[in-house]
């Protein structure tokens, strides 16, 4: 620890930083003046407490040297009143005294003290004292450097997911949806088995590309809390039969057939459109790990003071290895008919269902399938 300290300190450069010395004897403030600007520090200095508080607001020094014993203001009591001031609070002070008595020390800490200079002082150990702290001060500035740049790398990333996910996801859907007509109208004796499979191909490919684009503006806006929370009270009933009818039409391309058993009336408190994308996202991914001629149910039940909404499908069905991590981990895999996902579908749905006070859940046994749940509040 001390060798990655000394090299720490190696890498300093002392002239960009500046220490306040602050003692009522001339002689002792020369001295130290001489001994910290031979080290290269930059030194300004003061004989009183008042003009220690005056100072420190106008020149911001990164380090105080502080008599204790002044006739104005003790450097007791100019310590309390620096650490009232932002401005001046979280500059370190390293006092000077003669005073050895041990309540004196706690006194000196209890007001904010962060090392003590026992006068007299020789060079070796006040160089040694300063450069601690000056130290600290340099990682403190590397940290606070860092977390704006990170900050900054977020804030320009969330903007451009942003961008990319709204300018590009209109005129997807409008692709999505014509090649959705031309699959569906066309068939392979009209125009050739090689050219369908192309457009069949296209097809799927825009289906995923704009779940992508939806999911990551809907992930985009919730990480940086602009995608607010609508409560509402609502029948299952309402909501989700209508997106299991979004997704008929895709099954069917699989010869994938979509089993719904509705929830007797259940009513819960959620937010109707982060319901739906999960609902979707849990659809999508039973469709694209199910193989042909297979079934997948949608099952709505009630558990304890939830609400349940279950996809289950009879497909590949998921190793124990990454059951633990499936909602966070963000790791993209490929369906029965190379289908690829972004990792990214899983992760907005345990946000969204957590936004909303459930939770979700999942069930798998490799080569029999898996079943994907969310529970929502029943209404009170």
């Amino acid at each position: 620890m001390m060798e990655l300290e000394g090299s720490f300190e190696s890498t300093i450069n002392r002239s960009d930083y500046k220490i306040l010395v602050v003692d009522d004897v001339v002689s002792n403030v020369l001295l130290l003046k001489i001994l910290l600007t031979n080290e290269k520090f930059q030194v300004i200095t003061c004989n009183g407490g008042n003009a220690c508080l005056e100072l420190s607001r106008t020149q911001h020094p990164d380090l105080i040297l502080l008599d204790v014993m002044m006739p104005d203001l003790s450097g007791f009591d100019t310590a309390v009143e620096l650490k009232k001031d932002p401005k001046t609070a979280d500059i370190p002070i390293i006092f000077l005294t003669a005073l050895n008595n041990p309540s004196d020390l706690v006194h000196g800490f209890q007001v904010g003290a962060n090392d003590f200079l026992t006068k007299p002082f020789n060079k070796e150990e006040l160089v040694m004292r300063v450069m601690h702290q000056i130290s600290l001060v340099a990682a403190k500035r590397i940290i606070v450097q860092q977390n704006e740049e990170l900050r900054r790398t977020i804030s320009n990333r969330d903007k451009m997911y942003s961008v990319i996910a709204h300018d590009l996801r209109s005129p997807m859907a409008s692709i999505r949806m014509v090649l959705n007509l031309v699959v569906n109208m066309l068939s392979p004796d009209a125009i050739g088995q090689e050219v369908y499979d192309l457009i069949d191909k296209a097809n799927k490919e825009s289906e995923e590309t704009h779940d992508l684009l939806d999911n990551l503006l809907k992930w985009t806006k919730s990480q940086t809390g602009r995608l607010n929370v609508v409560l509402q009270d609502f029948e299952l009933d309402d909501v989700v039969p209508g997106v299991v009818d979004i997704f008929v039409m895709i099954a069917e391309t699989k010869k994938i057939k979509l089993n719904l058993q509705t929830g007797d009336g259940l009513v819960v408190t959620a937010d109707k459109d982060m319901l739906k994308t999960v609902i979707r996202n849990f659809l999508s991914n039973a469709i694209k790990f199910s193989n042909e001629n297979s079934s997948i149910d949608i099952l709505v039940s009630q558990e304890d003071e939830f609400a349940k909404v279950s996809i289950r499908d009879h497909g590949v069905g998921i190793s124990p290895d990454r059951l633990s991590g499936l909602f966070s981990d963000g790791k993209t895999t490929y369906g029965t008919a190379n289908e690829e996902g972004s990792g990214l579908g899983l992760q907005l749905c345990k946000d969204f269902a957590e936004k909303n006070g459930g939770k979700v859940s999942v069930e798998s046994v490799v080569g029999e399938g898996s079943t994907f749940s969310v529970y929502v509040p029943l209404k009170k």
